[in-house]
């Protein structure tokens, strides 16, 4: 058996133990699940989180698995979060790998359980890695347009279980809808014109932003950022650098910076922060960044880089 083979059997056995003692928890209580008649949402991913907050309003409670400023590819499921799942009315997760211990999990979950990559146009994993899943990359959100598919996905679920809010769930997915269009013609536009379309990145959580506006994503890790580098693709990446005119290397908020402010010493150029929006920190919601805000701050980023007119 393969390493990674094992790691995803340890998992699932974990994940399968803590669920049974939970499922043998709750039959000992007494039952209650309090007053709350709003719907229980629980999401693997902020993007998730987002969509879910502004289609259900005041009539879904929220539960993001994954707490503010941590990544969350590798996120490991406490016995709350395996809780939750068990509680939820529906799940909402990204499937092909981006986070195998909630992808593990969520077959234990009793609600309406969503994996938002079905039903979207996606594009294979691109890196030095595999992908997981089915060769997909799990990125999808970083496409405004791509993501307005899941906005009506979920407040398609949320009316099915609640019709008689129905009206309500559409009403916001398309507000929310049309704000992610007017971002997506700002992208449009602002990438129109530059210089350099190439970015290289430290993983490759980009691709989806790459195929919807032109772009060429050159990674130095793929789809995990955590993934260990490989020298001689760094040695690719400064011949790339220099050939194609990058003037910087894109790092991360949640991940370190440090491979990718290596590359940017070897090949003499600058860096910068570019959001794959996989999840804010603390400080970021507490100042009210979202998703839109983050996005036009990575156009802002982009065009710097680049030389966009």
């Amino acid at each position: 058996m393969q390493a990674g083979a094992k790691r995803a059997t340890g998992r699932r056995l974990a994940a399968g133990a803590v669920i049974a003692t939970l499922l043998a928890t709750a039959c000992a209580g007494d039952g209650s699940t309090g007053d709350d008649a709003r719907l229980h949402v629980v999401v693997s991913a902020y993007p998730l989180a987002e969509a879910a907050e502004r289609v259900g309003g005041g009539l879904v409670r929220v539960e993001n698995l994954a707490p503010p400023g941590v990544e969350p590819h590798d996120l490991e499921l406490a016995p709350d979060h395996l809780e939750a799942l068990l509680s939820a009315d529906v799940v909402l997760f990204v499937g092909a790998g981006f986070q195998p211990g909630v992808q593990d999990a969520v077959a234990e979950a009793e609600g309406t359980v969503v994996d938002v990559l079905e039903g979207v146009d996606t594009v294979p994993p691109a890196g030095t890695e595999p992908g997981g899943g089915a060769g997909v990359d799990p990125h999808v959100w970083l496409d405004p347009v791509r993501f307005a598919s899941i906005v009506g996905r979920v407040a398609d679920v949320l009316a099915e279980l609640d019709p008689v809010n129905a009206e309500t769930y559409r009403a916001n997915a398309a507000v929310y809808a049309a704000e992610l269009e007017a971002l997506d013609a700002e992208l449009r536009g602002g990438l129109a014109s530059c210089s350099t379309h190439t970015i290289v990145v430290s993983h490759a959580a980009f691709g989806y932003l790459a195929d919807a506006y032109g772009l060429a994503q050159e990674s130095i890790s793929g789809i995990s950022p955590e993934a260990e580098p490989d020298p001689a693709r760094l040695a690719e990446l400064v011949t790339l650098v220099e050939r194609e005119g990058v003037t910087t290397i894109f790092t991360e908020e949640l991940a370190s910076p440090k491979v990718a402010q290596t590359l940017a010493e070897e090949a003499g150029v600058t860096t910068a922060v570019l959001n794959p929006l996989e999840g804010l920190t603390q400080a970021q919601l507490d100042a009210g960044q979202d998703y839109g805000s983050v996005m036009r701050r990575n156009l802002e980023t982009l065009r710097g880089a680049l030389g966009c007119v």
